[in-house]
Order: C-alpha cells, then structure tokens, then sequence
C-alpha cells in the first residue's frame, strides 16, 4: 500500500498566504461594489525595465534562429550571467566571490526550501520570529522540527529568536547550539535591518561553534543606510560559514519572470564535505536550469541602463513606504521598517489579534494586508503592509485606515 510522506500531515492549516487568497477571494465575491486593495503579499506592480524587456525581445529573436538557439542551460548557469552577478553584487563591494559559486535558479523561495535538503535530519534550526514561513516548513516537510505545540504555534526541535520592539526586532545569540542559522535581512515580515558590526557577531558565533548561517538577502536593493550590508560577504570569515540567498523578483519585478541564485563559497564546509560540490550535485540533478531568455533579461539588470532603471523603480516603491509609515504613524499607529525595506510593521490598535485586525482591515476598509502572527508567534499582535502597490492605490489605502 502506497504511504505518504507523514511529515505534510504535521503542517498547521495552509500555507499563509493561501489563506489570505482566500478570504479575499471570499470578501470580494460578497461585495463585488467594493475595491480591495491588496497590500498583503509582497508582490510587485510595476511593469519591467525597458532594458530588461529589450533583452526579453532580443533572446526570443535568438531562440528563433537556428544559429542561435539553446537548448538546456549549464548546471550553474550561463556564464555571461553568473560573471554579472559575480562582479557587480560582490566583487565591486569587495567581496571574493567568484562565478562558479553562483547557482542560478528560478528563485529565492525554492532555494530557500531546498537548501535544506543536503543537510542531516538531526541538525537543529534556528529561525528568527517572526519568520518567513518557508524556512520553517520547508524543514517541516523534511522531518527536522519535532513535534507542534498549538498552544504556544512552536516546534519542540526549532530554535525560535525572538525579534520583538525591546531588541529592535534584530535576534539574538542562541542559547541553545543551532547547527542551521536562517537569518534574513533587511528583514521580511518587520523590516528591520543589522549593521556589519551586528552581522559580523554572527559569523564569528557560526564559525565558533561549527554552524551554517543561511542569509536570505532578497530585499538588499532596497538598502539606503551606509552602515547596513548588502551581504553577508562583508563579514571577514563568512566564506567558511554562510550561504546567500538572492532575487531578482523584488530588485527587478522578475515576480512573474522567475530569477535567483545562491552563492555558496568552495570552503565551505559540514566536517570535511565541501557543501559546494554537494549543492552542485543536488542542483544538477533536480533542476534543469532557468530559460536562457530570462537569464539575458538577468544580465540586463547589470546593465547600466538597467541599473538606472531599476534604481527609479525601487525609488518608486520606497515612496510608497514612506507613504504608508508616515501615514500610519500620524494616526497614531506604532510602526517600523519601511528605511531599508519595502515592508512596515505596525503593532495592531486596541489589543486585536492579528487575525482580528486582518478582518477589520477588510471589512471596514477594504484594505489586505498581513497578520503578523502567520510569521511566529512573535508576530502575534503585529501586522505587515508592503510598498509594492501602486502610489495610487497606496495613498487610498492609508487614507482609507486614516479614517477608521
């Protein structure tokens, strides 16, 4: 008799933004006289680059001729993409990374749930929480994380870090020994961000005590502070303890396009097994890599005219963040993040629920967003709006809870 992986069976509910789907769906169908603006999922509006869609436009061309055309992709990817990567995300910052440490994908989120797979059962997870759900129930799926307390929405084998307003929502070391560090910054659910300084603690504590950091930094273009990192490769040592998670959906509206990569240093190392080599192995055999057409509109991100694009583009969405904080904050709302990253958290009013302001939002405002407490229970009493709407939607959304 066929058997199913029982480990699916552990997960709470649905995946959280499924739910969200849902309930929107469920509201709109009942009040069709009614616009909904979504600020919930962090999704992007505005349409591609120029640059980036000529470069679209031109390997179509290429894919019509038989002079031209390509079939399967390189394991890694192609070459003229990981060298953009190489050199214009880490080696002009000073970073030692080279082109065949890079792993093209079709984004940061499979990488993110499948990275876990080259790694022992009995290691141990340490998650910031509030947390991207991915990271945890990617590992749940896997049979990593014991047994779920209802009571407390925690897994007895996950290491939680607290991230809350008394730490300026950044973790702290671990009392208990992890074995896997997921941290993200800037940070989705709270925006927050680290400096170096902070970042570098974690990678002497990696190095220290033999763990791996796996630093998702997918929101990096939208740093603004000079003393903020854009990788984790700033940190003297991190090359021996840390993967990087990249995107291209949130720097460059690839949402739809699908585009990322992990970079992972050939020292790096789980006892004396190079995680290079067994990342290259797993990569090769589950994954026939991203289309050629959109690794060339990839390369055009590296562009000159694509970075001055882009640049406007992320300029655009950080409007709307100030939109949104400001707004929320002349309303007496407590709010945070919205500097280095697309998200703001604010702490929900008159004691709600998380869930409970969700539904208020929607009911009375007809605003998505999303409740906090779906990333951890540290998330509980929180919400997230994103900058990713349009300006205009942006602004009817904030006077819209203004009014409430």
């Amino acid at each position: 008799m066929v058997k199913v992986n029982e480990n699916y069976l552990k997960l709470p509910g649905s995946y959280l933004f499924s739910t969200i789907g849902k309930k929107v769906s469920a509201f709109a169908a009942a009040n069709p006289d009614k616009k909904v603006i979504r600020l919930g999922i962090g999704d992007v509006t505005q349409p591609l680059a120029p640059s980036i869609i000529t470069a679209l436009h031109s390997a179509v061309d290429e894919m019509a001729d038989a002079a031209t055309f390509r079939g399967y992709a390189p394991d890694l990817g192609y070459v003229f993409l990981r060298s953009a990567i190489a050199k214009n995300d880490y080696q002009d910052r000073g970073c030692d990374i080279a082109a065949d440490e890079i792993f093209v994908s079709d984004g940061a989120k499979c990488d993110s749930s499948n990275i876990q797979e080259i790694f022992s059962l009995d290691n141990k997870i340490a998650v910031c929480d509030p947390v991207y759900p991915v990271y945890v129930d990617s590992n749940v799926m896997a049979g990593r994380t014991g047994t779920w307390d209802p009571k407390t929405e925690t897994w007895s084998d996950v290491i939680y870090m607290p991230c809350t307003a008394e730490n300026d929502f950044a973790p702290e070391l671990p009392k208990e020994t992890p074995d896997l560090i997921y941290l993200c910054f800037p940070n989705n659910p709270t925006g927050s961000t680290i400096t170096k300084d902070q970042l570098q603690v974690w990678v002497d504590y990696a190095n220290k005590v033999g763990a791996i950091i796996i630093y998702d930094a997918a929101y990096e273009a939208y740093i603004s502070e000079d003393n903020v990192p854009h990788t984790i490769y700033e940190c003297e040592g991190a090359r021996t303890c840390a993967i990087e998670l990249r995107s291209f959906s949130k720097n460059a509206g690839f949402t739809g396009v699908r585009l990322g990569f992990t970079v992972v240093p050939k020292e790096l190392k789980a006892g004396d097994t190079c995680l290079h080599g067994l990342w290259a192995r797993r990569h090769g055999t589950k994954y026939n890599g991203a289309p050629y057409i959109v690794q060339k509109a990839g390369e055009a991100v590296y562009s000159e005219a694509g970075k001055a694009q882009l640049k406007k583009q992320i300029a655009y969405y950080m409007k709307n963040a100030s939109v949104i904080f400001e707004g929320l904050k002349s309303a007496g709302y407590t709010v945070s993040g919205g500097v280095n990253a697309p998200y703001i958290w604010l702490k929900t009013p008159d004691h709600m629920t998380s869930w409970e302001f969700f539904d208020y939002l929607l009911e009375k405002a007809n605003v998505v967003g999303t409740p906090g407490s779906g990333f951890g229970p540290s998330g509980e009493g929180y919400f997230r709006l994103t900058a990713f709407g349009s300006y205009e939607n942006t602004v009817e959304a904030i006077e819209r809870i203004k009014a409430l």
